[in-house]
């Protein structure tokens, strides 16, 4: 019998700290997971996917990389800083604007590692792990569900480990809440958890909708962590983004312990963004427009993005 590996001490190897820096020098904290992208023969695009506004006015930028041991286990307590200056060159945007996910290849991070005889150690997420139509049409409005970041900045900062936190479903994670590709979740969301992954996580045992009890574990991914509903000292009730940071502001907003989770569907959009943004391209000249049509010099979009990554 093939020894069993619970599936929380695996997805936890799949996030990411993200620390930011902006022209001021000041820092903030959010969550990232590592998705790989256009998956195809056995390769792919691997990336740090967190929110836009984590790395918005950011000019540098730090993930945390656990090491390989020989063995390929991760060498817990042995990881590095990788620092990321000029962030705005690496950030592949979702095309919505209104869309809050960003994805940051990291293949050159991984292959300058391998380079240098070192190996990083983590769970990469794929398309395998997204949560199918049918599962989501299996599900009741209600379900357990874990959230992997780090909230108020709090990690296990010796082991390079992240917070694990536990909720339901406070709406169906199939519906468009709103008409809006998100979804709300029953957990507490505080500053440093933007960009957390959120897991469906039945873990031994399930309810379907027809009340039979099954044995059994199901795990996948519903969505990304953004924003969440939070009333000020004076009762208002406003929809905001996670914070980054636990700076002090002049008005007081208290968390209502919900969350707001963009659905996993939207990383197949960023998908097609991560693909454009890294297919190979005919030459341009570094001070011609940019083909794609921002208006912008090549050598100031998509010609800085791609001679990032080399």
């Amino acid at each position: 019998m093939s020894e069993f590996i619970h599936p929380i001490a695996q997805l936890v190897h799949s996030t990411v700290r993200i620390e930011c820096t902006d022209l001021e020098n000041r820092t903030s904290s959010g969550s990232g997971y590592i998705f790989v992208f256009c998956e195809a023969d056995g390769k792919g695009i691997p990336c740090v996917v967190t929110n836009k506004h984590v790395v918005e006015g950011a000019t540098r930028g730090t993930f945390h990389l656990t090491l390989k041991k020989k063995d390929g286990t991760p060498d817990l307590g042995n990881y590095e800083a990788v620092v990321l200056n000029d962030l705005g060159k690496y950030c592949v945007p979702h095309p919505i604007d209104a869309i809050d996910l960003a994805a940051f290849p990291i293949g050159s991070i991984l292959n300058s590692a391998s380079k240098a005889g070192r190996a990083y150690h983590f769970v990469p997420l794929g398309k395998n792990v997204l949560a199918s139509n049918d599962l989501l049409e299996s599900l009741p409005p209600m379900e357990e569900i874990v959230m992997i970041g780090y909230p108020n900045g709090l990690w296990d900062q010796l082991h390079n480990l992240p917070i694990i936190r536990k909720g339901i479903t406070a709406t169906h994670p199939k519906l468009k809440l709103n008409g809006k590709p998100e979804f709300l979740i029953d957990a507490a969301c505080f500053p440093g958890s933007s960009g957390s992954p959120v897991f469906l996580a039945n873990i031994g045992s399930y309810v379907s909708l027809d009340g039979t009890l099954h044995t059994g574990t199901r795990v996948a991914l519903l969505g990304t962590l953004y924003a969440g509903p939070q009333h000020t000292t004076t009762g208002e009730i406003v929809v905001v983004d996670v914070p980054t940071d636990t700076k002090p502001i002049a008005v007081g907003h208290i968390p209502n312990n919900l969350g707001y989770v963009i659905q996993a569907s939207e990383l197949l959009v960023l998908e097609e963004a991560v693909r454009k943004a890294l297919e190979p391209t005919p030459a341009v000249p570094r001070n011609a427009q940019c083909p794609c049509g921002s208006g912008k010099r090549y050598k100031q979009c998509c010609g800085a993005l791609n001679e990032a990554l080399r």
